[in-house]
């Protein structure tokens, strides 16, 4: 299987070269790093050269438009895994959510923080709004999810196939509204939870940030339903 990582930075430089250090080869399958330039003013692209990653730039400011450059330059992937540059997500724990798709047994895996007991590095307006989704996916599309899971894999013919739109914070809420409504395989496994390296959050670490994904989180989750 060839394997495409996507990693969305932004001023990220401190972080990329430990987290792509911990990503792990596994047996049988192709690797490569894509790190998408969201618009750094750091060093991100130049620490994610030397790293050997293969760097995409997209100036258009946006979570959506990043990992959709990033799913651009897959196109030749089987599959693809959405890992963010801050290393808040553990690498080494991507066999986890590989082996399901090599196993055949999902077409898309969501890395659960909940799952794993890891709630407890997460902030309040975290839980609140992965609670709030997961019950919007219940009772919308009737899948039974814990988390929005910014960590997960999917294959890349599915990812094709949804031709996702939201190209901001929606992206995720998209992804799994569409894959749901074409009753993908989705299965939910769990991953750690950890505290960014370094910097701050662009999302739940400024008030505008939760603000504006909580917005867009519930209108598409509600749109699609609508359609």
């Amino acid at each position: 299987m060839n394997i495409a990582i996507v990693i969305p930075a932004l001023n990220e430089a401190e972080s990329l070269p430990r987290l792509i250090a911990a990503i792990p080869n596994m047996a049988g399958c192709e690797m490569q790093v894509i790190v998408v330039n969201n618009g750094s003013t750091d060093e991100t692209v130049a620490v994610a050269k030397k790293v050997g990653a293969t760097v995409v730039t997209e100036s258009r400011r946006g979570y959506g438009w990043a990992c959709n450059a990033g799913v651009q330059a897959a196109a030749s992937s089987d599959a693809i895994v959405f890992l963010d540059g801050d290393f808040s997500s553990d690498p080494a724990e991507l066999p986890v959510l590989i082996q399901p798709l090599l196993e055949k047994r999902a077409d898309m895996v969501l890395g659960s923080r909940l799952l794993s007991g890891a709630k407890q590095a997460m902030l309040p307006h975290q839980h609140f709004g992965n609670w709030l989704t997961a019950l919007l996916m219940r009772r919308l599309y009737r899948l039974t999810v814990t988390d929005l899971a910014p960590y997960r894999a999917v294959r890349t013919d599915l990812l094709n196939a949804l031709d996702l739109r939201e190209m901001t914070y929606g992206y995720p809420t998209e992804m799994l509204a569409k894959a749901a409504r074409r009753h993908a395989r989705i299965l939910e496994v769990p991953v750690s939870c950890l505290p960014r390296l370094a910097g701050l959050s662009k999302v739940s670490g400024t008030v505008r940030g939760t603000v504006l994904s909580a917005y867009f989180i519930l209108s598409t989750a509600l749109r699609y339903a609508r359609e």
